[in-house]
């Protein structure tokens, strides 16, 4: 009953306080990302939502459109600021989400709603994470967040939509504060955010072919080196 009709209830309810109460915070924030990045100040991005239904997610702007000479968006690392480094840092970046859950778009609590390009990169339970609406946070955020690897996270995200409890979700958004404070997790170890996920063996056999290659590749040169 909680997951199918008063999750729906309290994602709203607690949404709109929390937008109320938090306005100062995003007209200052909003003032900060106008003078450190320029206009427009939100970034809004394609996301899958439950049953991979495709809605667009809002956030505050933390990256420059800085692009090379081809008019292609230059890595991540060069394109994030210190200012966007502290706003991502404090998960302020993430407020405009809550307009999201405002809408049905998504919930205070479910897997993060990722690119729209892994859609097909799934294996078969890592698809059920599409089965509930994807959160403003996770039982994947409080167990490492970027952290830790993407097979972990679809793991959590997947235990997460078997498991849906008024009581779980408390307990997430609690340690989620926690998590907030210590600014644990923020990027994947050597990533300026997360590496980009290119599927399991299964569901993307061309890449892992061409790693397992290069790595053989990489092991014969450093043999020879030697």
């Amino acid at each position: 009953m909680y997951a199918k009709v008063f999750k729906r209830v309290f994602d709203f309810l607690i949404a709109l306080l929390a937008i109320i109460c938090l306005s100062p915070i995003y007209i200052i924030t909003a003032i900060l990302v106008r003078k450190n990045l320029g206009a427009p100040v939100f970034f809004r991005q394609k996301r899958p939502g439950r049953n991979g239904e495709i809605f667009g997610m809002y956030k505050f702007r933390s990256m420059t459109d800085e692009r090379d000479e081809q008019g292609n968006l230059l890595p991540d690392e060069i394109r994030l600021t210190s200012f966007g480094k502290k706003l991502r840092s404090t998960s302020i970046d993430e407020l405009p989400e809550l307009f999201n859950i405002l809408k049905g778009d998504m919930s205070l609590v479910g897997p993060r709603p990722l690119l729209v390009q892994y859609l097909p990169l799934y294996n078969e339970r890592q698809s059920h994470r599409h089965d509930v609406r994807p959160g403003l946070t996770g039982l994947a955020q409080v167990n490492g967040r970027n952290a830790i690897s993407w097979e972990e996270k679809f793991e959590y995200d997947v235990r997460y939509a078997e498991h849906v409890t008024f009581l779980g979700d408390l307990k997430i958004l609690f340690a989620t504060v926690g998590k907030v404070f210590k600014r644990e997790g923020i990027s994947a170890e050597g990533q300026a955010t997360m590496d980009f996920f290119h599927g399991s063996p299964e569901t993307n056999p061309e890449y892992f072919s061409s790693l397992a290659k290069e790595l053989q590749d990489g092991n014969k040169e450093a043999q020879e080196q030697e």
